[in-house]
């Protein structure tokens, strides 16, 4: 499969009955958009919990404390990039999300909310990606911290070839040391910590605007056919005119380059 695949067959209609068919869909649509609405309102709502650990991690300048990443801002939006101690590059499928970030930063910063990415690699590992994608938004590592275990997003060692972890808040399979993830939290006038909300698998979709522009299209995502649903998905810098999908492919990890390793391989669960 090329980025030509097969054509679109579709009912023609009359520009009056394309009208009426219309209208009916955007019925259901702004049923959704209630939908969404409400369900956001309850997001809100959650409880909260108060982070009673103190984690550091480090940064380009140094050593930085979990409240230096809000910034001065009250609410801080975290996106945990699965990049692994020793992996050649990150995860295509979270680059994917993080080819989105950069434009958003600013407009998140004037509403409040500080964002940042976090990964398990260290520092100069994430620089050294980072660089090569040309992305602008800061990005830390939990290298020397429990951060990335205590909220699922890291094989802890011990964990490691013993089946099912903890991941989307119930136990399962999933073949990566890294997993992806968000979660949000807030920063109060006294300065504690709260944990308001955490997503994880396809919870993250929502981030994708790609995706949300493909859905719009007569071809939609186009990965019906896909053994793994990604399949498609390159790192910005691996695209090219002969651009080919196998449909056959699964979820592959990156590479290892270094003692700092990972210590299983597959693909994204939903």
């Amino acid at each position: 499969m090329s980025t030509m695949t097969t054509e679109v067959q579709q009912k023609i209609v009359s520009h009056d009955e394309w009208i009426e068919a219309r209208k009916q869909l955007l019925a259901d649509e702004k049923e959704f958009t209630r939908r969404r609405d409400e369900l956001s309102r309850r997001r809100r709502e959650l409880p909260w919990e108060k982070i009673e650990k103190s984690y550091e991690f480090q940064s380009p300048s140094g050593k930085v404390s979990f409240a230096d990443l809000f910034g001065g801002r009250s609410q801080l939006v975290v996106y945990h990039f699965m990049l692994g101690p020793g992996w050649a590059e990150g995860c295509p499928s979270c680059s994917y999300l993080a080819d989105h970030f950069d434009g958003m930063t600013i407009h998140l910063a004037n509403r409040d909310v500080n964002f940042v990415v976090i990964s398990h690699a260290p520092i100069a590992q994430i620089e050294a990606f980072k660089k090569r994608m040309g992305w602008k938004f800061r990005w830390v590592s939990s290298y020397e911290s429990d951060f990335n275990y205590d909220f699922q997003v890291s094989l802890r060692p011990e964990e490691a070839g013993k089946g099912p972890v903890y991941y989307n808040y119930e136990m399962t399979e999933f073949p990566s040391q890294e997993r992806p993830g968000l979660s949000v939290f807030y920063r109060n006038s006294a300065g504690e910590i709260f944990h308001t909300y955490s997503t994880y698998a396809r919870g993250l979709d929502i981030l994708v605007g790609t995706y949300n522009f493909l859905d719009l299209v007569p071809k939609g995502r186009d990965e019906a056919g896909l053994k793994h649903t990604m399949a498609w998905v390159r790192h910005h810098d691996k695209y090219a005119e002969g651009y080919f999908v196998d449909s056959t492919a699964e979820w592959e990890h990156p590479k290892v380059t270094s003692a700092q390793h990972s210590c299983c391989s597959g693909e994204h669960s939903d």
